[in-house]
């Protein structure tokens, strides 16, 4: 969930600052969000790059229809983070589009002190959607606490799902909800953890933490979605969506 201002004063803003400063490119990340998006597509003279980022069906792309596309006709570049992303802006935009992935920090992630484990250990990092799998993963948990009593589950996030799904597993040795964690700690349970695991039902269009997670030496189990296989390159174990025995 992003926050997006809607108001036309932040748009005024960021055009002014554009016009009124040493910029020689502009780049707009998801260019077609409502607001300073659009202004700085109007009232901007540099040469334009827009990202997209979204997978899936968009409602405002098949709302705005004819407006959307000639928005996106003012780029001079479009880039997309995924062939998954690329395939959903194609479909609602035409156009030509190059795949370009996130880029995280390799040396921060790799060098970054563990957090302390006391044995096996999974991180889950994400909202609590029913789209994130949490509750895949909470259920393929308790199959594997059953089995292995020292291993142990940190979930990080929070969302609209919290509450049900903590009656589901309550704080314990086994299971920690953390809530929201700054940078440092998770990149530190990025290095502690021993398996992070992203159990997305689908409308992943990159994966960031996959690539957060590979670049702290973390092994990774995934749902086997379009987004996470691009992005995990073969590198991680990739299984149904959806199928916690998997």
């Amino acid at each position: 969930v992003a926050p997006v201002s809607l108001g036309p004063v932040g748009a005024v803003r960021a055009v002014r600052a554009i016009r009124g400063g040493e910029v020689d490119v502009v780049h707009l990340h998801e260019p077609l969000a409502p607001g300073a998006g659009y202004a700085c597509l109007v009232a901007c003279p540099q040469p334009k790059i827009g990202t997209f980022h979204r997978a899936g069906a968009s409602t405002a792309y098949r709302v705005l229809g004819p407006l959307a596309r000639w928005a996106a006709g003012r780029l001079d570049v479009r880039c997309a983070v995924s062939p998954e992303a690329r395939t959903t802006a194609v479909d609602a935009l035409g156009g030509n589009y190059e795949v370009v992935g996130n880029g995280v920090e390799l040396d921060r992630l790799a060098s970054v002190e563990p957090w302390p484990t006391d044995g096996p250990t999974v991180l889950f990092v994400g909202r609590h959607e029913r789209r994130k799998g949490l509750g895949v993963l909470l259920d393929a948990f308790g199959r594997v606490a059953e089995e292995d009593a020292a291993v142990t589950l940190w979930v990080v996030g929070h969302g609209p799902e919290t509450d049900r799904l903590r009656a589901r597993a309550p704080a314990g040795a086994r299971v920690r909800w953390l809530g929201r964690i700054d940078d440092g700690e998770l990149a530190s349970r990025l290095r502690g953890a021993q398996v992070f695991c992203a159990p997305s039902l689908g409308g992943e269009s990159f994966g960031m933490v996959l690539l957060e997670a590979m670049a702290a030496r973390t092994a990774v189990v995934a749902s086997d979605i379009p987004g996470y296989a691009f992005v995990a390159g073969g590198h991680a174990r990739l299984v149904p969506p959806g199928d916690a025995g998997a």
